[in-house]
């Protein structure tokens, strides 16, 4: 008997039933069922399997539209940023252009040591020899105000802000003594001097030295040229006054030309 022709008899016999039910079939058909339903259950597993990909896929483009919705808004953020940042570019170069840079010459109630005789303005006050109360502008310059003393706030201010255009002259506020000078990460260049019965003056954010450690100046005297050192936005003189180690505010001690 050949295997086509082989068969396999299936017979049911019903609960309380008289007769029983025979089926015949060949066992050529039985692989061939046997495989009909291999195949169609890889198809299943390939249909189930493209699904859970399909929605992966799916999850995954919501979560990078997410994203792209992120980025769209912080870069409209830094557009505006940038905008703001080109405004007030703009205003202070403005102000730059109002005060013009230092020009040579232009001394302006300033005293310039020389290797002779000292040099005075025409119509300012004689500059005092040894010490005295800080009670003169520190620059030769009007300046502009940018910001003012602010104490018992974190991060408190402890002096003025003074914008002025670079190189501009920082003069003493008073006669004293040179008791610190230097490079600092906050204060740039700066110098502070020792007036006597308790004063003491700081000048910040420097863009040379003229005077050095230890050096006695006048009222008046110029003492470095302004800049934009240490942590500042632009050319400015950080001025501070100390009365007994404390700060005090500059506007009480000295008088901003009108």
């Amino acid at each position: 008997m050949s295997e086509r022709d082989r068969k396999l008899t299936i017979m049911l016999v019903p609960d309380g039933a008289r007769e029983s039910q025979t089926f015949h079939i060949s066992y050529f058909a039985l692989r061939a069922l046997v495989a009909l339903g291999a195949l169609a259950a890889l198809g299943l597993t390939v249909m189930a399997g493209s699904w859970w990909y399909l929605a992966a896929r799916a999850a995954r483009a919501d979560e990078l539209q997410a994203e792209v919705e992120v980025m769209t808004r912080d870069r409209a953020r830094v557009e505006a940023l940038v905008q703001r940042l080109e405004t007030i570019e703009e205003q202070y170069t403005r102000i730059r252009d109002l005060f013009g840079r230092a020009q040579e010459g232009a001394l302006s109630d300033v005293w310039l040591p020389p290797a002779t005789t000292p040099r005075r303005s025409s119509g300012s006050a004689t500059p005092q020899d040894g010490p005295t109360p800080p009670s003169v502008w520190p620059l030769t310059e009007r300046g502009f105000v940018t910001r003012g003393v602010h104490e018992g706030l974190e991060g408190g201010h402890p002096g003025l802000d003074i914008a002025v255009a670079s190189d501009s002259y920082i003069r003493a506020a008073g006669g004293g003594t040179v008791i610190d000078i230097g490079d600092d990460a906050v204060y740039g260049r700066f110098v502070v001097i020792d007036h006597g019965d308790g004063y003491s003056t700081l000048y910040g954010h420097a863009s040379l030295h003229l005077v050095t450690l230890g050096q006695a100046v006048r009222e008046r005297q110029v003492i470095a040229l302004s800049g934009s050192t240490g942590r500042s936005t632009g050319p400015h003189l950080h001025f501070e006054v100390l009365v007994d180690g404390e700060h005090v505010d500059p506007l009480t001690v000295v008088q901003q030309p009108s």
